[in-house]
């Protein structure tokens, strides 16, 4: 099934936590805490944590707009992490979260593939649709990550959190040794 396929037949808690973990794995182009969304992680667990996820919310974005208020001019995929962060529905509406997850997932593909010294000319779109012949390695890593959070979700719901949390930290570990090469070669 196609990662655009999964989105579309996610339920509320599927998406909020796909489009947290795209964001969870771009966290180093925000200047984050490793821990720093892990409060909306725990939102997670019960269907009705609508409330807290309105003041976590709010809790991180405060945290790291304070982490990234000292840089000048940013590049592009910190501008689209930042975006993602800035669009995150304040309540867990599922058709809120649904418009949120796919954009995340979209900004999120573009993130890597912006990163990847590997050329990938296809559109994220294609990507996002199964046509993966000719990926970049990191935007093909990223693809697999999202669809094994949204699967991981589809098959345990509640239990699989812990599992798709452990699918994004390893990403958000792969992003930060791409970001802190890049830093290197631009000095």
């Amino acid at each position: 099934m196609s990662l655009v396929e999964l989105i579309a037949q996610a339920d509320e808690r599927g998406l909020a936590a796909s489009g947290l973990a795209c964001l969870d794995r771009c966290l180093p182009l925000l200047g984050g805490d490793d821990e720093v969304l892990r409060p909306l992680w725990g939102t997670l667990t019960d269907a009705g944590g609508g409330g807290d996820w309105t003041e976590r919310l709010e809790q991180a974005r405060g945290t790291l707009d304070a982490a990234g208020s000292g840089e000048a001019a940013e590049d592009e995929a910190a501008l689209l992490a930042r975006r993602m962060l800035a669009t995150a529905p304040a309540a867990r509406d599922a058709a809120e979260v649904r418009v949120w997850a796919d954009a995340c997932s979209v900004a999120s593909l573009q993130i890597h593939r912006l990163l990847d010294p590997a050329e990938d000319a296809a559109p994220v779109d294609s990507r996002r649709q199964g046509r993966t012949d000719g990926m970049s390695p990191l935007v093909a890593a990223e693809l697999r990550r999202q669809v094994a959070v949204l699967e991981i979700l589809a098959g345990h719901g509640p239990a699989g959190l812990r599992q798709a949390l452990e699918v994004s930290t390893e990403g958000r570990r792969v992003l930060r040794a791409v970001v802190s090469r890049r830093a290197r070669g631009r000095v």
